[in-house]
């Protein structure tokens, strides 16, 4: 079975090997690695939490809680690729307003002589910390 471009689900006994060598190989209390839980959250979606867990020996409602982490992430909203940079047409001191709008709202801040470059550097630290 295949899903999008070249992307295939991993079959249950492929997954299963993959945990069994980790086990083997892994040191004292080590977490489980994400490529592992991702494979697991793959399965799970295609054959059921409770048999994927059985089938790798994992805790049920750890994956379950894998899941629906691994769903919170696909949805995040993406960041924006463009950020617009208006000059004020007066001479002197440039001027500018700065918008951001993010998931937790709106910021404006006005500027009176920063170059384009600072502006940016600005807004991605902003962005940064918004969301």
């Amino acid at each position: 079975m295949t899903r999008g471009r070249g992307s295939r689900v991993r079959d249950i006994d492929e997954v299963r090997a993959g945990f069994a060598q980790w086990r083997k190989t892994r040191q004292r209390k080590a977490r489980i690695p994400d490529e592992l839980w991702s494979a697991a959250v793959e399965v799970a979606r295609r054959d059921g939490v409770n048999r994927t867990a059985a089938a790798l020996h994992l805790d049920g409602g750890k994956l379950k809680r894998q899941m629906v982490a691994a769903d919170a992430v696909s949805r995040k909203a993406k960041p924006p690729a463009f950020v617009e940079l208006m000059a004020s047409g007066s001479p002197g001191v440039p001027e500018c307003t700065l918008e951001l709008e993010g998931c937790k709202g709106r910021l404006r801040i006005f500027c009176k002589g920063a170059s384009a470059t600072e502006l940016a550097e600005l807004s991605r630290a902003l962005w940064d910390v918004a969301c």
